[in-house]
């Protein structure tokens, strides 16, 4: 359905996606929207499930992934909460950015910029590490799903405010992949659909769930998704998304 509407890109991050079935569903997913639906896939994902075995059988079916790094320290990795039991993050990392050019995959890094990571230089470790895209975000808080009574997790403790998310980017100025995100370019610059295929209408602050694409139809959906066009192309919502450098046409 949403393929009929237009979409040229589907990106699946979570939660984390590798851990049904260890990946297997999330496999059968990228290998439909790849062979069938002809479009662009991408994966966000901390990166502590991922194995060669899964980059082996689905790899070719995945144009984009995206590891969730937001230090290189690993006493910072665990007071964040990116730590990954007996596995080293860090680690984990390298091991899949050489799995992705192994298997060509364009590898990308997200860094969620926060109070214990905001006096950090990561210059040297990711232009070493070349991602295509290093995604920087200032910590966003959304009512009921981070900040609230109602909310799963609390991540107030992690916010920091624009002069401190402006000092982190000056710091790493120089590193050419930077694609920084503020809380105003991100909160509404993004198409979310939940589990229950609802877009997720962020502009008041919390996550507000249309009727499902399955129940009303995509056009319909979309009227309540908030979505800002104008926003997502400003903050480079377009690039070159696929492996494919023939299907690319902008």
């Amino acid at each position: 359905m949403l393929s009929n509407n237009g979409m040229e890109k589907v990106n699946f991050s979570g939660g984390e996606p590798f851990l049904v079935k260890h990946g297997k569903h999330l496999g059968e997913m990228v290998r439909y929207c790849k062979e069938v639906l002809k479009i662009s896939v991408s994966i966000v994902s901390n990166g502590s499930l991922i194995t060669e075995k899964w980059i082996k059988m689905y790899g070719k079916y995945v144009d984009i992934l995206a590891i969730s790094c937001d230090s290189f320290f690993e006493d910072t990795n665990k007071l964040i909460g990116r730590a990954q039991g007996r596995k080293e993050h860090i680690k984990q990392l390298r091991k899949i950015k050489d799995w992705c050019t192994e298997y060509n995959i364009l590898f990308k890094i997200n860094t969620v910029v926060n109070t214990y990571n905001k006096d950090e230089n990561m210059s040297e470790e990711i232009i070493q590490l070349n991602p295509i895209r290093w995604k920087v975000f200032q910590c966003l808080l959304l009512e009921g799903e981070n900040v609230g009574p109602q909310a799963l997790r609390n991540a107030e403790k992690f916010y920091i405010d624009d002069d401190t998310f402006k000092e982190f980017l000056d710091r790493h100025r120089e590193v050419p992949c930077l694609v920084p995100e503020s809380n105003l370019q991100m909160q509404n610059s993004y198409l979310i659909l939940d589990e229950y295929m609802r877009f997720l209408d962020c502009r008041k602050g919390s996550k507000i769930p249309s009727k499902s694409i399955l129940d009303v139809g995509v056009t319909e959906a979309l009227k309540f998704s908030g979505f800002d066009d104008a926003m997502f192309k400003k903050r480079g919502g377009i690039y070159k998304w696929t492996k494919e450098a023939d299907k690319f046409s902008w």
